[in-house]
């Protein structure tokens, strides 16, 4: 017989087993359009009101001894969902896609009894912004662990069975289970990094370690800069924030109530805090704002979790989504970032193929107001990127990485090393490189650039050209490049020669170089126009190009930077020029009679200073790219000519600076770019080596050209420019609802130049009739023009308000340009 406990705690046991059974019920929510994970959805159980919030990457779990007919998961700008619950199970999985709710609006909130209580809520937020905005910590640190995917995505099934995908349609078939319905996508590449980030606010300094980098699908150390959190980092205590370099509206800035519309949705207890949801939205139709939910803690009115997106109407090109999800934690009396999502969906059109990107973003370690000792921080923010980042083991990842791989992603990893080692993959990388760059790489070399293969002018007639660079796989510390080309009119040979090479690399880098030529040039053309051989120059010149001049140059240069933004460079040249086709060099000869001079030779040594502070790179070398600075750029040149050195005629100084910026005046009126020039030659000099201003005598608008100006038709000894150019953003076309959707943007500028020749330099050689110095005041230009047309497409309607022609239609032009603006 048991005993009397025994009998009595079996007999609890099985009452519990009949009345207090515990269902477990465990899931994802998700976008149904996208298959994103959607965070800080209500889940609840119908009937019984028992329920909870999805993390977030969307998953969820209940657990309960109650149990309903159905799960209801009910979000703002979703529809709602129910599914049901199959009551004999214990455990079971319930993935629910939401639909999105296409009708959804903010309507104007009617309040009896004063205002709605959401603007409440904001407006302490704003009040509070200093006090939880993290960057007005006197220090913070933490350990960063970033995740990235790009895809090829929506490629149709038509597609898919051409012949070209044919060599991976087994990807086709395989990604299909990993998207789980999505429309097949083809993986590009996934990085992995882990960072430790440190900053400091006074003086203010930033500085990352990137300890790991695992890349997969793409050989660029770069990426392990770029996925950094210093790159990647959406502040939105800022009263705007800089997504694709356009600056949008935080829903939390100065001014959140001129540009939102806010609803207070629920409030709750969550992580002790009591939190208000309110949901924002754009007031007006087409304006770069974002769409969302935040939920604003009570007390602190720091932001707990933020999701935000850019609305579908936002003119904005080639991105049809870009969602930004953050998630904070309470941190020693700060509110820091604990996770951070973002994601892009970037194709030509909505249903085009495109690209979709994620980026995953966690923190963990956070330690506030304990600041590192100054020398630890270098004069400039700067990511070091560790030497054996790239080299870490899968054990080392396994036991580092903040978040395990799903399983999609394990995949992923697979199927990218798959398609890499398929000669179709090298096919395509090698085409957007020829597509993106100008040259077709053959291993070590690379043939091009393909833009100036073949042209047309009027002294050389039909040109051809060849040529070439080595590649990173020949080395990556010294680059040779070189190209002939040959006229058949005038039947003459001209050439390049150029070697550059890393004498180190970090901490700062040096480099040497030399480059030798003998070819045809422009004088008096921007430095930012096509070149003479460009065969879109020569489709679309307005006059036959006639004036052109021979430079046979020699050059060997030193470039150091000091840190990254501080750049300097001494170079000494050497140039003869010979003038060609219609153009001659007349002086006047010792007994006053004016005689042709062959050719002028000149030597200069050269200083060149370049300032950009806090300026961000992509990429370590050669061809790496800038991806700006908010602060002014400043260019500091000072040359000295050598007489009688390497033939060298001229004894003169020129002190030259320039100055560019952007000034973001407000989200809605756009920006402005400006720049500001002034230099002065101090000696005798020749009217080749004065400050030739730059012409454009091609229908292509050059934006550093004058472009009502003629080649050869202004030069100076002393100048001083100025360049305004205000982009609108749409300001206006936003305005019409016949235009809106054509996403036109306005943009007018307005450029200047004030100059003088000294009677010294007049003579020196005599000036062209085409060529004069700026004796009756300032030359001016404007232009109005409309940009972002079919999104690659530019053109301005340019006026010449001074130094005007005698025919009032050749004071206006009309002029295009292919540019890409997001």
């Amino acid at each position: 017989m048991l005993p009397k406990k025994l009998l009595l705690f079996a007999m609890l046991s099985c009452f519990n087993a009949i009345y207090g059974q515990q269902y477990i019920i465990k899931g994802k929510i998700f976008a149904a359009e996208t298959k994103e994970a959607l965070p800080f959805v209500p889940v609840i159980i119908k009937g019984i009101s028992i329920g909870t919030q999805t993390d977030f990457d969307g998953n969820y779990i209940i657990k309960t001894d109650k149990i309903g007919d159905s799960l209801v998961a009910s979000y703002v700008g979703y529809k709602k969902l129910s599914r049901a619950i199959n009551k004999n199970l214990k455990i079971q999985e319930i993935n629910m896609p939401l639909q999105a709710d296409g009708g959804i609006s903010l309507n104007e909130v009617i309040v009896t009894m004063g205002e709605n209580p959401a603007l409440r809520i904001v407006r302490n937020a704003v009040k509070a912004k200093e006090k939880n905005n993290k960057v007005n910590l006197p220090s913070y640190e933490f350990e960063a662990y970033n995740k990235l995917e790009f895809d090829l995505t929506r490629i149709p099934k038509e597609t898919r069975d051409k012949k070209i995908f044919k060599p991976i349609k087994f990807i086709f078939d395989n990604v299909d289970s990993v998207n789980s319905g999505e429309k097949p996508s083809l993986p590009f590449f996934i990085v992995e990094s882990l960072s430790e980030f440190y900053y400091k606010s006074n003086p203010s300094r930033k500085k990352e370690v990137i300890k790991a980098s695992k890349i997969t699908g793409v050989e660029n150390s770069s990426i392990s800069q770029v996925l950094g959190d210093m790159y990647q980092n959406v502040n939105i205590y800022n009263n705007n924030v800089l997504v694709f370099n356009k600056q949008i509206p935080s829903p939390i800035s100065e001014n959140a109530l001129f540009y939102y519309k806010f609803i207070l949705e629920d409030s709750a207890f969550q992580d002790n805090h009591y939190v208000y949801h309110i949901r924002f939205k754009p007031k007006r139709i087409q304006e770069l704002s974002f769409t969302g939910n935040m939920w604003i803690a009570d007390t602190t009115w720091g932001i707990k979790r933020i999701e935000m997106s850019l609305p579908k109407d936002a003119n904005i090109n080639f991105i049809n989504t870009a969602s930004f999800i953050q998630e904070y934690i309470y941190v020693d009396s700060a509110w820091m970032l604990k996770k951070d999502r973002l994601i892009i969906d970037f194709a030509p059109t909505k249903k085009s193929i495109g690209f979709y990107g994620r980026k995953t973003s966690s923190y963990k370690n956070i330690t506030i107001n304990k600041p590192k000792p100054d020398k630890f921080y270098e004069f400039s923010d700067a990511i070091d990127v560790a030497e054996d980042a790239t080299k870490k083991s899968d054990e080392y990842w396994q036991q580092n990485r903040h978040d395990s791989l799903t399983s999609r992603e394990l995949k992923v990893f697979k199927m990218i090393d798959t398609i890499q080692s398929l000669p179709v993959y090298k096919t395509w990388v090698d085409f957007f490189y020829l597509l993106v760059v100008g040259y077709k790489q053959f291993n070590n070399f690379e043939i091009g650039p393909y833009s100036n293969l073949v042209s047309f002018n009027r002294v050389e007639g039909w040109r051809f050209r060849f040529g070439g660079r080595t590649s990173d796989k020949f080395s990556k510390w010294y680059e040779l490049k070189a190209y002939v080309a040959y006229g058949l009119k005038d039947e003459k040979w001209k050439y390049s020669l150029g070697f550059k090479s890393f004498i180190t690399k970090k901490p700062s880098r040096q480099l040497i170089g030399m480059n030798l030529k003998s070819d045809y040039e422009i004088l008096g053309q921007s430095t930012n126009g096509y070149s003479q051989d460009n065969v879109l120059a020569s489709f679309f010149r307005v006059n036959p190009l006639t004036n052109l001049t021979r430079v046979d140059f020699a050059e060997a240069w030193y470039e150091r930077e000091w840190f990254q933004g501080l750049t300097s460079r001494f170079t000494l040249v050497g140039r003869t020029f010979t003038p060609l086709g219609t153009n001659k060099y007349l002086a006047y000869t010792s007994n006053g009679s004016i005689g042709e001079v062959e050719n002028i030779n000149n030597t200069e040594a050269r200083i060149n200073i370049r300032f950009a502070w806090k300026e961000k790179y992509v990429g370590d070398g050669f061809q790496r790219a800038s991806i700006g600075t908010i602060y002014p750029i400043i260019q500091l040149n000072y040359s000295k000519s050598l007489r009688n050195a390497f033939k060298g005629e001229y004894d003169y100084h020129k002190v030259t600076m320039r100055v560019t910026d952007r000034i973001r005046i407000t989200p809605i009126l756009g920006y402005t770019d400006y720049t500001i020039e002034a230099g002065k030659i101090f000696g005798t000099v020749a009217y080749p080596i004065m400050e030739l201003h730059g012409g454009n005598e091609t229908l292509i608008y050059d934006e550093m050209a004058y472009n009502m100006m003629n080649y050869y038709e202004f030069a100076s000894d002393q100048f001083a420019a100025l360049g305004i150019y205000h982009h609108f953003d749409g300001l206006f076309f936003n305005k019409i609802p016949l235009l809106r959707k054509a996403k036109l943007r306005e943009v007018v500028t307005f450029k200047s130049v004030w100059g003088s020749v000294e009677n010294k330099n007049r003579t020196s050689l005599l000036f062209p009739s085409t060529l004069k110095a700026l004796d009756k005041g300032p030359y001016m230009e404007a232009s109005a023009g409309i940009e972002n047309i079919l999104k690659v497409f530019r053109v301005d309607a340019l006026w010449r308000l001074s130094y005007q022609r005698t025919r009032a239609i050749d004071n206006f032009g009309v002029k295009f340009t292919f540019q890409f603006l997001l």
